[in-house]
């Protein structure tokens, strides 16, 4: 299959023509009966591998399950049908959690879905702006060492559930976590860890004997039976589920487990209970809102850049942001958490054959129908087997072996740079993590970018010049980009040109480009030169240069020349005779 393209790589797609860029482009191209069935097939099992995870994610957070689910309908369903990949499918993720589940601990559910309605808000922003292109350039060790750091902080988080441990809330740091842990190790149900391991022998052991069934499918019906029957005919033994940990009241009644209904619209900070929607609570949200725009969109990003390696096909970044946002603003007017392109589900889509957004539209549609059917046999899942899912999940996320290939191999900067964003994930939090990874990242860029940079002054005859220098001329020789980090290394040597030199000729045909701190030093040099009495020259401008120095009228404020090539100033400073200390044309 060719690449598939959706305009010309050279022109951008307006912006009117961004929502929907993908459906658009698979209608234009033509879509039939055989793809429709593939497609349907596919969402079908995805939504299978979404319902439990979207259930397991939301309690993770401190959500109800159903929030979960909601999330998966909603948001999954526009950013499918308003997207820009083919082939992502979306939900709740397990990197979220670790933004997500000290918002609702602070702020409740309301205040949960209100974060992200206002990251909704900025990822739309990000997309009209056309910030999707940037996302790629957060460093690698950034991206390793957060989502290793998240796995971690995902895998304490079952360590509750799975062994069944009573304790009162939810400490929000690791330390304060593993500590209750501790204290509470007397509590440890073994029915329960005994379900938990169980569920997880067989997530693991079905894949190796066959990938035609989801193994969820089977691991955690299986575990709800067990719990179903464990509860009915052992008297005194009792197995934490769905129904027994969550209840919802509608209309008056209290509902156990899962409501068997639509999603209904409500306010989302009204979520709960009625609140008082307040600037200082707006306020307060801005981080985590700003947290779960960025996260979400390098994620669902690197998401659609793994679809297009396995699709052969080709996303718009900025038509999948806008999407993403508009998913998140609408979602939480249904009770559904933030969401963002899922690896795994939209892995799974594409070997299912789903190779259009209807599949993972399909997948929406799944979770609703099963919910509306089957809503009261998903409370009986128990606590221990989401835990158990949850804890295959981190350890798939966490890409241990290459994390620790990354360790032996990368050079001692770039692992700085994880260990750093992988502790500071751990212990202190993801936002500020992200945030400080991304500074050392570009520190160490500067770093490098500087050891790039060189310069060299050249006198006399050299194999590089056209023909030799006339005496008392210098060409000072700059080779690498002339910016903030490499600048005053770059123009530094001109300080050591001979006071006698009657022209100096800066040779630029190897930068490409130059910032305003690249063009702050090399007026002080020309400034410099001028004072001493040299006459400058600057030679071989690639474009960019070009227009900066041209922008800055820099010939005139500071008596340079500007010259196509070194053989042009040559030829100049030949009829140049020097007159009492100054250079002057003959």
């Amino acid at each position: 299959m060719a690449l598939t393209r959706y305009l010309p790589s050279d022109e951008p797609i307006p912006l009117t023509d961004l929502p929907a860029a993908a459906l658009r482009a698979v209608l234009r191209e033509g879509y039939s009966r055989k793809q429709l069935r593939k497609d349907l097939l596919s969402g079908f099992v995805v939504g299978t591998v979404a319902l439990p995870l979207s259930m397991a994610l939301a309690i993770a957070v401190g959500a109800p399950p159903q929030q979960g689910l909601y999330t998966s309908i909603v948001a999954g369903f526009l950013a499918a049908a308003l997207g820009g990949s083919r082939t992502q499918v979306t939900g709740p993720t397990a990197a979220f959690v670790v933004i997500l589940a000290p918002i609702c601990a602070k702020f409740g559910l309301a205040g949960l879905l209100l974060a992200g309605l206002m990251g909704g808000v900025i990822l739309i922003v990000m997309g009209l702006l056309r910030l999707g292109q940037l996302i790629q350039f957060i460093p690698h060790p950034v991206t390793t060492g957060f989502t290793a750091g998240i796995a971690v902080v995902i895998a304490t988080l079952q360590l509750k559930d799975l062994l069944g441990l009573r304790i009162a809330g939810s400490p929000e740091h690791v330390f304060d976590r593993l500590e209750a842990f501790w204290n509470a190790r007397g509590t440890v149900n073994l029915l329960e860890l005994s379900i938990g391991l169980g569920t997880l022998v067989l997530l693991l052991v079905l894949p190796r004997v066959g990938r035609r069934i989801p193994a969820p499918l089977v691991a955690l019906p299986a575990a709800a039976v067990a719990a179903f029957l464990v509860s009915r005919f052992v008297p005194g033994l009792e197995v934490a589920t769905i129904r027994g940990r969550f209840a919802t009241v509608i209309d008056g009644l209290v509902v156990h487990g899962i409501p068997q209904s639509l999603p209904l619209p409500l306010l989302p900070w009204n979520a709960g209970g009625p609140h008082d929607l307040s600037f200082r609570m707006v306020r307060d949200l801005v981080p985590g809102a700003f947290a779960i725009a960025m996260l979400g969109a390098i994620e669902s990003l690197l998401s659609a850049v793994v679809a297009d390696g396995m699709a052969r096909t080709r996303h718009d970044p900025d038509a999948e942001l806008i999407a993403l946002g508009t998913a998140n603003l609408v979602a939480p007017f249904f009770g559904g958490i933030p969401a963002t392109g899922a690896i795994a589900r939209t892995a799974t889509n594409i070997r299912s054959g789903g190779r259009t957004p209807f599949a993972a539209m399909a997948h929406a549609a799944t979770v609703l129908l099963t919910v509306l059917a089957l809503a009261p046999l998903l409370g009986w899942l128990p606590m221990a087997s989401l835990a158990a899912l949850l804890l295959l999940v981190a350890w798939n996320m966490s890409e241990a072996g290459f994390f620790a290939h990354t360790l032996r191999v990368a050079p001692r900067s770039d692992v700085t740079v994880l260990l750093t964003c992988f502790v500071l994930t751990v212990f202190v939090d993801m936002v500020v993590a992200v945030g400080v990874g991304v500074v050392l990242a570009a520190l160490l860029f500067m770093r490098r970018m500087a050891a790039v940079t060189q310069s060299r002054l050249i006198v006399g005859s050299h194999h590089e010049l056209p023909e030799a220098l006339p005496p008392g001329v210098v060409v000072y020789d700059i080779d690498g980009p002339l910016f903030f980090g490499a600048a005053q290394k770059a123009m530094a040597a001109i300080g050591i040109v001979d006071h006698d030199a009657r022209a100096v000729i800066l040779r630029m045909d190897d930068v490409p480009a130059i910032d305003a701190t690249g063009l702050v030093a090399l007026e002080s040099a020309l400034d410099a030169l001028r004072k001493r009495k040299s006459l400058a020259f600057v030679s071989g401008l690639q474009p960019q240069p070009a227009a900066v120095l041209e922008k800055a009228d820099v010939e005139r404020r500071h008596r340079a020349r500007i010259v196509p090539g070194i053989r042009e100033a040559i030829q100049i400073v030949g009829r140049l005779k020097p007159l009492t200390g100054r250079a002057e044309e003959r």
